[in-house]
């Protein structure tokens, strides 16, 4: 995998007009290396790990995204990640700065898993994906998710695919 990319992002297969129809070729159990890639970092607000404003902001961040042409559709991804009980971050890939929103980038080795399921699973994969990592020698530093579809289009479509991306540091051989 070349530096600063992701697995390609299908988004011309979209009959929902909201969320294209994930394809998980290609997603499953890859190797992600950033250096400086960068990001808008949004923040969504929650009640017991359930989002209340997430709809919103994703759409706020979206426009502003797309206002400022910065948005590569077949590199597309979004890492999330609870921060507590209580609140949300999110990060856009994007090509470049963003006027206006909070710009942070990611550096380092990530892994991918493809998990299929409802989003209550989200606890159950992550202790799954970091006890596998740490079996092949990783140290986990932190897991995000990538939610390939609203709820609704996971409706339509039939599934519900998420993918997991952990950060990665490989254990020093003793």
């Amino acid at each position: 995998m070349e530096t600063n990319r992701t697995p390609l992002y299908d988004a011309s297969d979209n009959p929902t007009g909201c969320c294209p129809r994930f394809k998980p070729d290609g997603w499953d159990d890859q190797t992600l290396h950033f250096e400086d890639k960068p990001f808008v970092r949004a923040k969504t607000r929650s009640v017991l790990h359930v989002p209340v404003n997430m709809g919103k902001v994703f759409e706020k961040t979206f426009h502003a995204i797309e206002d400022a042409d910065a948005m590569e559709e077949a590199q597309s991804i979004v890492l999330s990640r609870d921060l507590s009980s209580w609140s949300a971050e999110h990060f856009f890939a994007v090509t470049k700065d963003v006027e206006g929103e909070e710009m942070s980038s990611l550096s380092g080795d990530f892994r991918t898993k493809v998990f299929e399921g409802a989003y209550r699973e989200a606890p159950t994969w992550i202790e799954t994906f970091t006890s596998e990592l740490e079996a092949e020698g990783f140290d986990v530093s932190e897991v995000f998710f990538f939610y390939t579809t609203c709820p609704k289009c996971a409706k339509t479509y039939g599934r519900n695919c998420t993918v997991a991306v952990a950060h990665v540091k490989e254990r020093d051989a003793e």
